[in-house]
């Protein structure tokens, strides 16, 4: 199996954690490095919120509603610059309800697929994320939470694994 060495990585912050929250940002970072974060503009009947999520992502509600862009809008831009490809998130099962809910609230369909890191990865570098990303995390001086630096930061813990775990004879 053919295994990039930079997949496209998305991450996406939320509201909360439950069935009732919804996607407050969303970040990329393309393969060659080129990275869009935005935040998004809660919909009328996007109202739960969690002081515990705004604690981890650090994004005040308010901050939304101030400097977001609007669902129609983000979607507008993931299409665009995304069509046609696997986009790669290391939190598919979070990310993918919120991504869906966003494209609902647009009213457009996905021009991408969006996959799990796993798909991707081999059983060695999954035992070997944990460490990693802690690494990458320590050596980045990172000073913001925000959803295109996590998905930087993906990118270089699965890059960083694939180095570390990759064959000699190993062509990728």
């Amino acid at each position: 199996m053919h295994r990039p060495t930079h997949p496209v990585i998305i991450d996406v912050e939320a509201s909360g954690f439950g069935s009732q929250s919804y996607p407050i940002e969303v970040g990329y970072v393309m393969s060659e490095g080129d990275r869009f974060c935005s935040l998004i503009t809660p919909q009328d009947d996007w109202t739960h919120w969690s002081k515990d999520a705004e604690c981890v992502h650090g994004i005040r509600r308010e901050s939304l509603l101030k400097a977001g862009r609007s669902a129609t809008e983000v979607a507008l831009v993931l299409n665009s610059q995304l069509a046609g490809m696997t986009v790669y998130s290391d939190g598919w099962v979070v990310d993918k309800p919120w991504i869906t809910k966003l494209f609902a609230a647009s009213g457009m369909a996905m021009t991408f697929n969006l996959s799990s890191i796993e798909m991707i990865m081999t059983e060695e570098q999954i035992l070997i994320w944990d460490q990693t990303k802690i690494d990458v995390i320590n050596s980045s001086k990172l000073e913001r939470h925000r959803a295109s630096n996590d998905a930087w930061i993906i990118q270089e813990t699965y890059r960083r694994t694939l180095l570390k775990t990759k064959p000699v004879n190993d062509s990728i």
